[in-house]
């Protein structure tokens, strides 16, 4: 009888066969036998024992093979993809300013290597609405080595140019490059924009020529001048400057705080890795105690919700009373209609009936569920402990997530690699830029070699029009298909995302169900189970992963598509298609958070029966109704449990880090670095601290989705008798009021 008992998890193994799985029971005449005996299958064939997994299947085979090959063909072709992109784009055109010749400004081995910034011969054209269309100024712009640092017109400087060639040494240098003919005419210069018709002081911003603005007593200067006269003598005034310059850095704007952030990060980066420890240390210590406190604190976070619902109950009964004398307290809401201002409906005594009557609700649905789901609650908080345990027997899955971060890490490293190789990819492209809004052939393609010979320029409807570079493109096949190439890349990555995703809830499953399954624990736990899981997933189950990765980046994809289509129709006036919209996105975030539940559990019953993925879908999702009423409390109760811990942790770390980078701590006050914005640490420290603590929480969910769905199984399949004994733990065997019976 105790060999029995030894053994009796060993001479168990299910049948693989359509529909629901049935025991078959094998029983050793030895213990040395357990290994080398054959129990004949449903149809007769053998069915040995692999000793690597202590799940209900023994003998797996690869699933999903055509969605296996799908997928290494599509790798295969975003290898290529990238090599593609790298062939064709330059990242330099996506962060160098670039003259209007298409030349980088300050770039080594050409003409403009001594000339870093970007000088725009006519500001003042810059307010045109164009600039924002275009994201290009509609005056000729020029590299130069400074900017300038005086008021001067082309006219005032061949005044000057008499009496002090020096005038025109200086103005020079913001002309063409080439031209030395101080003595042509005025109008002949500034109709072929050889040189500007005036420059201002101005001083590098992004390496680009902004004018030098000043604030005195209140007044916005330039120079210590609130108004100056162009090359035509009209008086000007410095707000048209500013306003020429806004049409410039709201184009750059992002740029500068993008380096100030990255300034912060370079000052700040060490005391964000030790918060970030401190999370890390805080989660797996967490998680440590869960095991031992996990009752205490479930019930605890429940009471503290009730008490606080009869609190809130409490003070709107207080408010409606002083309200039965306030004149006007009894109007409707219906009668006050929409209004912008809550405070008029916090005046009315039916919105704190509302408010009361919504909080009893939620009181006497919690009260409810203690008394008739106690059972439940119960089992709930000992799934929690049955998890904590295995996580503690198991030790090395907590470090999972670290593969996981590398898988993702490249994920992201390569789309983008790619997405910028391809939105910088092509040659210059040149169009016809005119500060008349009229000009039938604004935004056409031109060369700015031929553009003054054709009769664009000469047209009464484009006078001033300019050939100026647009931005890096084409004309050829792939050029026209860079927009459906980039698709391509985003899809592909939430593919690889999504799969690296399942990748890790999958071998986690395989792990946890080892743990389950095993008769005496820790005893029968195979060794290095996470190793021999990761084994099986990548073996036998990549082609059901990618499917299951497939299904849900198309819902991702179309969610992503809705939102792109959202921010273009923003600017249209029209409340169907936005109506519309906003349906298709709830329904398709709806379908999103569905799909990846769905698909975890089919990846529980993946990795413990080794079937397809629709197949493994299907059972799950009948395994979990013929459960429903499990399945909520315990879905319920254990995410917010762990989203309780999460926020915790989250939120702890983010008060010390606001305390210390506030310069709130004065034993550490010098230590504190000087930084632009103070938020940027503080956010990076929350952000990274939930981050990690959801990765640990992340690895307990998956054990108490698998332990879950273990049990239900084993509920199902056993029956606690000397054939059929129960796999669950003790604890569990007292709550449902079952053992095993033995004889």
């Amino acid at each position: 009888m105790n060999n029995y008992r030894q053994l009796s998890f060993n001479s168990f193994c299910f049948h693989r066969q359509p529909g629901r799985m049935a025991p078959h029971r094998y029983t050793p005449s030895s213990s040395a036998s357990v290994q080398s005996e054959t129990t004949p299958g449903a149809h007769g064939e053998p069915y040995k024992f692999d000793p690597s997994f202590s799940g209900p299947v023994c003998r797996r085979s690869c699933t999903d093979i055509l969605h296996c090959l799908i997928f290494t063909l599509v790798i295969l072709s975003y290898v290529a993809l990238g090599i593609v992109a790298w062939l064709h784009g330059d990242p330099r055109k996506m962060i160098h300013p670039t003259d209007s010749y298409g030349q980088f400004c300050g770039q080594k081995g050409t003409s403009n290597a001594r000339k870093p910034i970007l000088f725009y011969f006519n500001i003042l054209k810059c307010t045109n609405p164009a600039v924002l269309i275009n994201l290009q100024c509609p005056t000729t712009q020029m590299c130069v080595s400074q900017c300038p640092d005086k008021f001067a017109t082309y006219t005032e400087m061949q005044l000057q140019h008499k009496f002090n060639k020096s005038y025109w040494e200086y103005y020079r240098q913001f002309c063409k490059p080439g031209f030395n003919n101080p003595n042509k005419p005025a109008s002949q210069v500034l109709r072929d924009e050889d040189c500007p018709s005036m420059i201002v002081p101005s001083r590098p911003f992004l390496r680009r020529c902004l004018p030098d603005f000043i604030t005195l007593n209140g007044t916005v200067t330039v120079a210590n001048r609130t108004r100056f006269k162009d090359a035509l003598e009209m008086p000007r005034s410095v707000t048209e400057l500013q306003h020429a310059a806004k049409g410039i850095t709201g184009l750059v704007d992002t740029k500068e705080v993008v380096m100030n952030i990255v300034e912060d990060y370079a000052k700040s980066w060490a005391w964000i890795l030790i918060g970030l420890l401190i999370s890390l240390a805080v989660s797996l210590v967490f998680i440590l105690l869960l095991r031992f406190t996990a009752g205490l604190l479930l019930w605890t976070t429940i009471m503290a919700a009730l008490l606080l619902l009869a609190y809130g109950m409490w003070y709107c009964s207080t408010v409606w009373s002083q309200l039965r004398y306030r004149q006007g307290s009894e109007v409707a809401i219906l009668e006050v209609g929409l209004q912008t201002d809550l405070q008029i409906y916090l005046q009315l005594r039916q919105t704190w009936i509302i408010f009361l009557v919504t909080l009893g609700v939620i009181e006497a649905s919690i009260f409810l569920m203690l008394i008739f789901l106690r059972r439940r609650v119960l089992m709930a908080v000992t799934l929690l402990r049955e998890a904590s345990k295995a996580i503690s027997y198991i030790m090395s899955t907590l470090f999972f997530p670290v593969i996981t971060f590398i898988l993702l890490t490249i994920c992201i490293s390569y789309w983008g690699f790619i997405a910028i190789y391809l939105a910088s990819s092509g040659e210059a492209v040149y169009k016809v830029m005119s500060p008349d809004v009229s000009c039938p052939y604004v935004n056409s393609t031109c060369n700015p070699e031929t553009f003054y010979r054709t009769n664009i320029s000469n047209s009464a409807l484009c006078l001033g029009s300019k050939c100026l570079f647009a931005f890096y493109g084409g004309e050829t096949s792939y050029h026209r298909c860079l927009f459906l190439l980039q698709l391509s890349n985003l899809f592909v990555f939430l593919w690889l995302v999504n799969f690296s995703l399942a990748l890790e809830q999958c071998t986690l499953a395989g792990t946890f169900a080892s743990y389950y399954w095993a008769k005496r624990k820790p005893q029968d736990i195979p060794p290095c189970p996470l190793f021999l899981s990761f084994n099986r997933a990548i073996r036998y189950h990549t082609g059901s992963l990618a499917f299951g990765a497939l299904i849900l980046s198309v819902a991702q994809l179309f969610r992503i598509i809705l939102e792109y289509l959202e921010q273009r129709l923003k600017c249209v006036d029209n409340t169907l298609s936005r109506f519309l919209l906003c349906c298709l996105k709830c329904c398709f975030w709806c379908l999103e958070k569905f799909l990846r539940y769905m698909n975890c559990n089919a990846y529980i019953m993946v990795a413990i029966y080794g079937k397809n993925f629709c197949t493994s879908a299907r059972e799950a999702f009948f395994l979990l109704m013929r459960n429903a009423v499990r399945v909520a409390v315990l879905d319920r109760l254990t995410d917010f449990l762990l989203f309780l811990g999460k926020v915790l942790i989250a939120g702890g770390v983010g008060v010390v880090a606001f305390f210390f980078f506030t310069n709130k701590i004065p034993v550490i006050q010098e230590e504190v670095p000087s930084l632009n914005y103070y938020w940027v640490p503080i956010l990076t420290v929350v952000i990274g601290a939930y981050l990690i603590a959801h990765s640990f929480f992340s690895i307990y969910a998956m054990c108490v989705d698998t332990l879950f769905l273990c049990f239900c199984d084993d509920l199902e399949r056993n029956d606690g008798s000397s054939n059929k004994p129960y796999f669950m733990s003790p604890e569990l065997h007292r709550i449902l009021g079952k053992s095993n019976q033995i004889q």
